[in-house]
């Protein structure tokens, strides 16, 4: 486990997650099934600490995968609505969890989809308790969504997706291009619950944009009537020094797809489009600290078979001893076969 006074990232398995007693957990989200048993004695993890359960297979792992938010400063736990939450002075880690319903009619419009609804019930849950705990800025979001790529009632399911979290947004007085949080949105398996679980706080961080891509919330109509509100990475202030999200990143240049149907080719562009976003969030910040050295990586699989080019793309690139775990999941285009979200955090006296 890390040693910074600041937010902590930890990819453990279960096991180890159970083994290290650690204090100052803010959150967890655990993968391929694996669950915190909470209350026996011995476990780690106190009953209250926001867990989220993502339905998502663990590739090159059959133990399951957690990754752990913690910190040094106090943590208090709590519950508002369905929103399980622990917050610092600062800072807020949520989670939320929400079965998609059988009621919608077989010829009901997107809004009146069952995905819709969950979503819209979600975000506003979600905005309604930073709302009432006064963390006023959604920093990170993730988004793990049941058949993404699935057309229902016209449209597809990411488009509803976008649909419903758009409307929330804007019901809420919250910007929907702009300053608006880093984000992802991969699949999930059939029948699971929308999962989303987010970083909030009570500062701005800053915004970060790719010169080589057109911001998701200005894509043209092609891509759906809302688009995706997202920004492409944002930076988080704490006394302790800055961490860097950079949002779910693929092989997008301007808004479109490029080499489809070439896993090992779209690695190589998503990390040009990730070491664009290092270049930029070091001139926005002001500091030349963040490598592609420093970043924690959750690689998002669509196809299992193409695990070993896009190991070897990231290996050449990363190098062995860089920080990569690697999920299967459906990704929110059809024509992309891999997704690639990072976590980079810089101390103060380095950022200094």
């Amino acid at each position: 486990m890390g040693s910074r006074t600041g937010l902590n990232l930890d990819y453990v398995t279960l096991a180890e997650l159970e083994a290290a007693r650690w204090a100052g957990v803010m959150g967890v989200a655990t993968f391929n099934g694996a669950r915190t048993a909470h209350g026996p004695p011995g476990l780690a993890l106190d009953a209250a600490v926001p867990v989220a359960e993502v339905q998502t297979p663990v590739l090159c792992d059959s133990e399951g995968l957690c990754e752990v938010w913690r910190t040094q400063q106090k943590v208090e736990w709590g519950k508002h609505g369905s929103v399980r939450y622990a917050r610092t002075s600062g800072m807020l880690f949520g989670c939320i969890s929400v079965p998609e319903s059988n009621d919608a009619p077989p010829a009901a419009a997107a809004e009146q989809t069952s995905l819709y609804c969950s979503t819209e019930r979600a975000y506003g849950e979600i905005l309604g308790t930073l709302d009432a705990l006064g963390y006023a800025h959604l920093v990170r979001v993730w988004n793990y969504v049941a058949e993404i790529n699935r057309d229902t009632h016209g449209s597809e399911r990411y488009r509803q997706f976008n649909a419903a979290r758009q409307a929330a947004l804007l019901a809420s007085g919250r910007p929907v291009t702009g300053n608006v949080s880093a984000a992802c949105a991969l699949g999930a398996a059939v029948g699971s619950p929308l999962v989303v679980y987010f970083l909030a706080s009570q500062s701005a961080p800053s915004f970060v944009e790719n010169p080589r891509q057109v911001s998701a919330y200005n894509y043209p109509p092609r891509y759906g009537a809302r688009s995706p509100v997202f920004s492409r990475a944002t930076v988080l202030h704490e006394p302790a020094g800055m961490t860097l999200f950079i949002s779910g990143t693929a092989s997008i240049v301007g808004h479109r797809t490029i080499h489809a149907g070439d896993a090992a080719a779209q690695t190589r562009e998503t990390i040009t489009n990730i070491e664009a976003l290092l270049t930029e969030a070091n001139r926005v910040t002001g500091t030349g600290e963040f490598t592609l050295e420093s970043l924690a990586c959750k690689v998002y699989v669509r196809d299992p078979s193409d695990l070993p080019v896009i190991q070897a793309e990231l290996r050449a690139a990363l190098g062995r001893a860089a920080r990569l775990v690697y999920l299967q999941a459906d990704i929110c285009r059809r024509d992309l076969s891999v997704e690639i979200e990072a976590t980079a955090m810089v101390d103060s006296t380095a950022a200094a």
